[in-house]
């Protein structure tokens, strides 16, 4: 394949991003040019690239979760957490619309806003049950949604820290479920992705890599004094033996796949056109959403968190999973909310600006 001419960036990428995204966008044509006929169809074809992106990161993350689990731990929410939460944030609730609507600020924000001060699980499922009240559907579709709702509110006011404990764990799959059904798609190929997390996530779960995570010393002391004990303590208290070790690997990979698929999967399923943007396009794409000076306090919030990281990872990691309590509840408030409207995701941000 002869080497496709550099895209130039606009000059509205030539403010104070505009070199990171020129170096950027050099740097993947450069890696496309390498890949020579292979890159025609990734860059043509949506399905067959994000089937590729999705199952190359999976492997990634079940590779570092095997040899380096703990490191992965440590660093996945000072490197990807601050991203992933304006993925969240911009896919699930900007580009849809919602942020216009009075009623899930009134019934799903303000319940999140209640569950970030006080960290009780029992906001987010108020903030669940606001969704379904705030979603324009019929009470018919309401009513199973508020009654889980309820169900589930009840036993987070009986049992907050296991009911924490096992959405820790849960909201990882929320994000891929979400994923699979953005959009309504023409082929089999976005299965691949899927059969490699769930296949991934057995031979975490069953045991079958258990001598690999031995044999690399997987387990040994983590940056900041994370080591394996302190993770136990967080996401599997009172679980015997090495299941517990197991379900710390689990969520260190279903992390990270979950970072993945708010990072690049959904932009990609999201997107209008067939072919990738530029690094360029994609930040003028996300200054039309949000507008400029919120992407950059987020950009600073990014390096801030990074330079914390980096003097002192323990309290970097604790104070962003303190802040960020509200997402994972956020993604399962617009869940019931989709569920009660009907429509794939990708429906509500056809007519988006961006």
């Amino acid at each position: 394949m002869s080497a496709a001419p550099m895209p130039r960036s606009s000059p509205r990428a030539r403010g104070w991003l505009g070199w990171p995204l020129r170096v950027a966008d050099r740097v993947r044509w450069l890696w496309l040019r390498a890949l020579g006929p292979l890159a025609k169809p990734l860059v043509r074809d949506r399905e067959l690239r994000v089937a590729v992106a999705g199952t190359s990161m999976i492997a990634l993350a079940l590779v570092a979760a095997v040899l380096v689990p703990m490191w992965l731990l440590a660093l996945g929410p000072i490197v990807w957490g601050v991203p992933h939460v304006l993925g969240d944030v911009r896919y699930l609730w900007v580009r849809p619309g919602l942020h216009r609507r009075w009623t899930p600020w009134l019934l799903v924000a303000a319940p999140l806003v209640g569950l970030s001060v006080t960290a009780d699980p029992v906001w987010g499922f108020v903030a669940v049950g606001g969704a379904a009240l705030a979603a324009r559907g019929a009470w018919w579709k309401k009513a199973p949604v508020l009654a889980a709702a309820a169900g589930l509110l009840f036993v987070a006011h009986r049992h907050a820290f296991w009911t924490a404990v096992i959405f820790a764990h849960a909201h990882n799959f929320v994000g891929v479920a979400l994923w699979w059904v953005w959009r309504r798609r023409m082929g089999r190929l976005h299965w691949i992705p899927l059969v490699a997390f769930l296949g991934a996530s057995a031979l975490l779960t069953t045991g079958l890599l258990d001598g690999l995570v031995h044999g690399a010393g997987a387990l040994a002391a983590g940056p900041g004094g994370m080591d394996v004990y302190y993770h136990l303590g967080s996401l599997a208290p009172d679980v015997p033996g090495m299941l517990a070790v197991r379900l710390v690997l689990l969520f260190a990979f279903a992390q990270s796949v979950h970072y993945a698929v708010w990072v690049r999967l959904v932009p990609e399923e999201d997107r209008r056109r067939e072919t990738p943007r530029t690094f360029a396009a994609t930040f003028r794409a996300l200054a039309a959403d949000f507008g400029r000076p919120l992407v950059a306090l987020v950009v600073l919030a990014a390096v801030a968190l990074g330079v914390w990281g980096a003097l002192d990872v323990f309290a970097a990691r604790t104070g962003y999973l303190r802040a960020v309590l509200f997402h994972g509840y956020f993604e399962v408030a617009v869940a019931a909310l989709l569920l009660v409207e009907g429509g794939r995701p990708r429906a509500r941000t056809a007519d988006a600006p961006a």
